[in-house]
């Protein structure tokens, strides 16, 4: 019977995308709520929902919205974006190890590299799979948790295995920059990441298109002053290019 029960949600969720607590009291009027909140764990632990607040979501229907909001991104300041991809280019040396991280930036980026020999350390799993399209990179995805809205990956084993390598050249995205907040990202586990990546990376580079300035997400990881290379786009202001010179910033 429970198995039936389990059955009959997971049929709800395929067809409707979400179930309310509620309505499942009505339509299985003789289970407890308990028992269907126990229901609805088991299906969370196994991978079929999300758990909210009254009832849980189809993890089918969450991965479509994250994919619809990652192609939103793509489709954002694309002339700029494909612009910084290749400007940031030059900082690539043959047989260099480099870190690129996630994002729409960085996957312009990832299809203007070079086939060439380079050991390449990334978080974005997109990212990783672009690059084994070509033949002579060495490809090291670091470990951890997948987010799904970023197609990347971090946690704590993310960040412990990056305290392991060396790095000579680091591209990163920004989500925002202000000059009272610097850089930032709007999730946690991944902007610890790029703290550690900047600690490790003997050259730090940041691909920012202009329309980021003045954007500030929840979490800081970089100041100006703790990088090296901005590559943006033309339309950067006055007063971020003074900020970079005051730092020995070079923008590109």
């Amino acid at each position: 019977m429970k198995e039936e029960r389990r059955e009959a949600i997971k049929e709800l969720l395929r067809t409707q995308g979400e179930v309310k607590l509620k309505d499942l009291e009505q339509q299985f009027a003789d289970c407890s709520s308990m028992t269907l909140r126990r229901d609805l764990k088991f299906l969370e632990d196994n991978g079929f929902v999300k758990r909210t607040r009254g009832g849980a979501v189809a993890m089918s229907q969450l991965s479509a919205a994250a994919e619809d909001l990652y192609s939103e991104r793509v489709l954002e300041n694309v002339r700029e974006k494909s612009l910084i991809a290749r400007k940031a280019q030059q900082f690539v040396e043959k047989g260099c190890s480099i870190y690129i991280d996630s994002g729409t930036t960085m996957m312009l980026f990832t299809r203007e590299l070079a086939d060439e020999h380079l050991s390449v350390l990334t978080s974005g799993v997109n990212i990783a799979m672009e690059l084994l399209k070509k033949q002579k990179p060495q490809v090291t995805l670091i470990g951890g948790q997948v987010n799904r809205s970023t197609i990347s990956v971090s946690g704590i084993s993310s960040a412990a295995m990056i305290r392991e390598v060396n790095i000579d050249t680091a591209f990163i995205a920004a989500s925002g920059y202000s000059k009272s907040n610097g850089f930032t990202s709007g999730t946690y586990t991944e902007c610890e990441i790029k703290r550690e990546v900047l600690r490790r990376a003997r050259q730090r580079i940041i691909l920012m298109d202009s329309q980021k300035v003045d954007r500030v997400m929840a979490f800081t990881f970089a100041g100006m002053q703790d990088v090296d290379v901005l590559v943006t786009d033309s339309g950067l202001p006055d007063e971020v290019m003074r900020r970079a010179r005051e730092c020995g910033v070079e923008v590109v």
